[in-house]
């Protein structure tokens, strides 16, 4: 299926500053090695700074299935179709607040509802916590009677790896699958197996092996032996019959291969997959959304996939 590699011969002076955030956490990660989880927290809060707020969209703070989400709704929008958004922080960090205004402009240019999911975080909970979380909202749409096909799964990072993991779970318990999968910069290889991991080591302001191990270590706990089960690492999958797969990367990124190799292991299993890597482009750089011409021109992409899919 479709693959696009977006090169852009200058970087413009907004997408910029993404790479600069990123190294001010990395600096800032380098000099406190002994920094608590409510330290990392903190810090990838910091994560909603490169998104300018969407005009026109409201948002609603909620319990959905028993879990804390915000809701956010675009002025107009089509409160029937929902984007159960899962934020990247590497199953640990990050929250709804930090990937709110960015569930906002995805909602507000697919013209849909988006709810973000405060999922329980490790290392309190390992897991598979995250996934149940998602299972029980995406278990409380249906029953409110909002349709299978009207629902995508969408999230960045290591919410990425749970937007598509999360539909491998609903298929396990036998529920109709949704529309519509999208994954930002998915992190999906617990093995840390990827080619760019070292390719791209030079030019990724923020992923490094060690704080990916480390992650690693605070999702599975003491049982490493999760690193090949698919639904923790979804590289190791059966994606025969998956929705719809739209899948985007930076090429500067460390995790470009996991993109890739999704994509490839998507395509030879029949799935409509689309994936797209913008050249200079950091780790989920679809947040710098309302600020950097890459990042609107993405959205616009995305909103095109969508689109086409309702027809």
């Amino acid at each position: 299926m479709k693959s696009m590699e977006q090169t852009t011969k200058i970087i413009s002076k907004e997408a910029e500053y993404l790479r600069a955030l990123y190294q001010d956490w990395s600096d800032r990660m380098e000099a406190n090695p002994n920094m608590t989880i409510a330290d990392f927290r903190s810090l990838f809060d910091e994560w909603e700074k490169p998104t300018f707020e969407p005009e026109d969209v409201t948002y609603k703070t909620d319990k959905v299935g028993g879990v804390d989400v915000i809701w956010a709704y675009p002025i107009g929008c089509d409160k029937s179709k929902v984007l159960i958004y899962t934020h990247g922080g590497g199953f640990a960090v990050g929250s709804s607040t930090s990937h709110r205004k960015l569930a906002g402009h995805m909602a507000k240019a697919l013209g849909v509802s988006s709810v973000v999911l405060d999922y329980r975080r490790s290392p309190e909970n390992p897991f598979p916590a995250q996934l149940e979380d998602a299972a029980a909202v995406y278990k409380a749409l249906l029953a409110s009677g909002i349709k299978a096909k009207d629902i995508g799964t969408i999230g960045d990072s290591a919410g990425g790896n749970l937007a598509i993991a999360s539909v491998l779970k609903f298929r396990e318990l036998g529920l109709e699958l949704p529309g519509a999968v999208i994954a930002f910069s998915p992190w999906l290889d617990m093995e840390l197996t990827g080619s760019t991991l070292e390719s791209n080591a030079a030019t990724d302001a923020l992923i490094t092996v060690p704080l990916l191990q480390g992650m690693i270590g605070m999702f599975f706990g003491d049982d490493s032996t999760k690193a090949r089960n698919p639904f923790a690492n979804p590289l190791h999958a059966d994606f025969n019959g998956f929705p719809p797969l739209y899948i985007n990367a930076g090429g500067v990124e460390m995790l470009l291969d996991d993109a890739r190799r999704l994509h490839a292991r998507a395509t030879e299993a029949g799935v409509q997959a689309t994936l797209s890597v913008v050249d200079g482009m950091q780790h989920v750089f679809p947040c710098l959304a309302g600020r950097a011409p890459e990042a609107d021109e993405e959205v616009s992409r995305i909103a095109a996939w969508y689109q086409a899919l309702q027809k």
